[in-house]
């Protein structure tokens, strides 16, 4: 029996306005009522959901996600055993980490002593074992087109962008509190919007820029990291990112 809206967000502890949003990028489009127009989620829907949210714990942009399940060498059971692999990953890593952290706790009390080797036991971010599967069962090209940028450049060129990166979000922070469709608001999002698009390899529609703004306030990670350069310039971005994408394509 279809779903509402409301239900599904009981379920999955996303919102409301986070489906909207997947259908209106078509990434998940239920099907209408035909008394009242209202969305309906089928069991089909909360399965193609249930797979674009292990996607999102894997890391994944909407627009990467999209990407994936359109194409037509798509295969959903291999995309469950590469997220399976995915997250055995993650948890090993975390396990070793948790490890390490309580040998750091005795060390600290001069309970035992560390090696400099086994202070850094679960931080290797080297590698992606999750990227390289993709490769294999995707193709390179949705892979490639950011990192390929990135990996291009130097070290100091990196460095620089990282650099860059830290004025821009402490320059949107700086208009966090004005409206969202205000014009210092609206000109900071035209400079976010023309820095990502000439620093990472990859173009943003203007889609898929309201998508990312979005996920600045779904995804817990984002959020926390965003907000370290002013409380609530998550919540600010998604709003003024969403409203630049409605003006530009109006």
């Amino acid at each position: 029996m279809p779903v509402n809206p409301n239900e599904v967000a009981a379920l999955t502890g996303i919102s409301v306005r986070t489906l909207h949003h997947y259908d209106n990028i078509g990434l998940l489009r239920p099907a209408r009522n035909g008394e009242n127009g209202y969305r309906e989620y089928t069991d089909a829907d909360l399965d193609l959901l249930q797979q674009i949210l292990f996607f999102r714990e894997c890391g994944f942009s909407l627009r990467r996600i999209g990407e994936l399940l359109q194409s037509p060498d798509f295969d959903r059971n291999k995309a469950y055993a590469l997220q399976r692999n995915y997250l055995l990953t993650q948890k090993r890593r975390i396990d070793t980490m948790l490890h390490t952290l309580e040998q750091t706790m005795k060390a600290s009390k001069g309970e035992l002593q560390m090696t400099a080797k086994d202070k850094f036991a679960g931080f290797d971010f080297s590698k992606n074992p999750y990227e390289a599967e993709a490769r294999k069962l995707w193709g390179d090209a949705a892979v490639n087109q950011s990192n390929d940028a990135l990996n291009a450049k130097t070290s100091e060129d990196k460095q620089v962008l990282g650099q860059s990166m830290t004025t821009l979000f402490e320059d949107l922070a700086a208009v966090r509190h004005e409206a969202p469709d205000s014009k210092p608001a609206q000109d900071a999002m035209d400079r976010m919007y023309r820095f990502f698009n000439r620093s990472f390899g990859v173009h943003y529609s203007l889609e898929a820029f309201a998508g990312l703004g979005q996920m600045y306030v779904d995804d817990p990670r984002f959020t926390r990291n965003i907000d370290q350069f002013g409380e609530g310039l998550s919540a600010f971005l998604a709003k003024a990112m969403a409203v630049y994408a409605q003006q530009k394509q109006a």
